[in-house]
């Protein structure tokens, strides 16, 4: 079940994913969670900074997870493991 102040990182550009984490919070969201897999990760890093420095400097980063999932492709036999990233932010 995921949580309607989640935020999805993925190819599009990074200030996308700034002006969606600045709605979440105009909407009244206490906390914004900022999930990522793979390759991007380094993205998800990208939009917390670009957020924090340059838009909102009262935001703080409360907690990071990571790990790995395993995914079962079609062309493959075995599943492969990818990275996975989650950051919390609290304005």
């Amino acid at each position: 079940m995921e949580r309607s102040n989640t935020v999805f990182i993925g190819r599009k550009p990074v200030l996308n994913y700034v002006l969606a984490c600045m709605t979440l919070f105009k909407s009244g969201q206490d906390t914004v969670l900022v999930k990522a897999r793979g390759q991007s990760i380094s993205r998800a890093v990208d939009v917390v900074e670009v957020l924090r420095n340059r838009f909102m400097p009262s935001v703080t980063v409360l907690e990071i997870k990571i790990g790995t999932e395993q995914i079962q492709s079609e062309e493959r036999t075995t599943p492969s493991n990818v990275s996975t990233i989650e950051i919390v932010l609290k304005p």
